[in-house]
């Protein structure tokens, strides 16, 4: 038997590169040489990966050739794709358009070239220029046609994270404030199943409305709620309640500018109660903190569940609410990290 002593960190390197490596056949070279470390016996080895024992020991005699670097040698070239001669072409195409499966991806590349592929030669010929299926983000669309984002990121830096600093030395208390409105329907999601699961759709369209204000540093949740709307009223009533927090640090509230929350009756109430209002620049939803926490919400109590009534579904609702600071405070402190999205350096689709 060909004898190797394998040391802990090869041992965890062909363990990864046995399910990571972009090449199936360097994958299975892996495979057999973190199968030989665990010592199982060659034969075996030649059973469970489907290779002769030759193919075995040209495997064993490369790593110990070479080590990783040595097995993931590929001596068998095959012909150079056709496709390779309009890399450059189909890259500089994608970039500007990128496609959104494979099969769109091998229209575009058959327009272009004249060159038919099927879709497993599509995905490793758009994972050899570069490519990868990645999950689509958003960015508020006002903000980028009117050339904001750089007002957006100046308040970020000049006002807001100097405005946190301070909360978090304990010489303000900030709340993010914002308004969820949960309409009584079905919140479709993922489900580990064996077939396709399929939920009731309550029958109406009743709302419960949640005004919130989220510490930013405790993660402490203040709410006023109720099934009509939410207006200035509403909104005096949560800076009522903020206000006899007992709170002997100054209250800084950082909420949007819908009309509601930027009259002269929240304005004047507010400075009655010596509570401090910052309002944020125009589109830029993911500077509010609170935008997290209902996001959460939906996902704890609403994705893929039924409620068959309104007042269990209020309920469930209010009850994660409540409990949220309690039963999800590891989430909570992952989820509601101070640390906020930037779109300076992001690529932007149809602008």
């Amino acid at each position: 038997m060909l004898k190797i002593d394998f040391t802990q960190e090869e041992v965890d390197i062909l363990h990864y590169e046995r399910y990571h490596h972009p090449h199936p056949l360097v994958q299975k070279k892996m495979e057999v040489l973190y199968l030989k470390s665990q010592r199982i016996k060659h034969k075996d080895i030649c059973s469970l990966c489907k290779i002769s024992k030759t193919t075995l020991t040209i495997y064993i005699k490369q790593y110990q050739l070479g080590g990783v670097e040595e097995l993931k040698k590929i001596e068998y070239k095959g012909r150079p794709s056709e496709l390779n001669q309009y890399s450059d072409i189909l890259k500089e195409h994608f970039e500007k358009f990128p496609a959104s499966s494979v099969a769109e991806a091998s229209d575009t590349i058959e327009k272009i070239t004249g060159i038919k592929r099927s879709p497993t030669q599509v995905r490793e010929f758009l994972k050899r220029i570069g490519l990868r299926c990645l999950k689509v983000g958003y960015v508020p669309g006002k903000s980028v046609e009117l050339g904001k984002i750089e007002s957006v990121e100046k308040y970020r830096v000049e006002t807001l994270e100097p405005l946190l600093q301070e909360a978090m030395n304990g010489e303000k208390a900030v709340f993010f404030v914002d308004a969820a409105h949960f309409v009584h329907r079905a919140y479709l999601g993922f489900l580990w199943c064996f077939t396709r699961t399929f939920i009731c759709s309550p029958s109406g369209r009743k709302r419960f409305n949640v005004l919130g204000a989220i510490n930013a540093v405790t993660k402490e949740i203040i709410t006023i709620t109720n099934e009509t709307y939410i207006n200035s009223e509403s909104i005096c009533q949560l800076l009522f309640k903020l206000a006899n927090l007992g709170l002997d640090i100054p209250i800084v509230l950082v909420l949007d500018n819908a009309k509601y929350q930027k009259c002269y009756l929240v304005q004047d109430y507010a400075k009655q109660l010596n509570i401090q209002l910052c309002y944020l620049p125009s589109y830029s939803p993911q500077l509010n903190l609170i935008e997290r926490f209902w996001k959460l919400i939906r996902n704890e109590c609403l994705y893929s569940k039924y409620y068959a009534n309104f007042t269990d579904f209020k309920t469930a609702i209010s009850n994660c609410i409540v409990t949220a600071n309690t039963d999800k405070q590891k989430k909570l402190n992952s989820l509601l990290t101070l640390n906020f999205q930037t779109f300076k350096k992001v690529h932007v689709l149809a602008v």
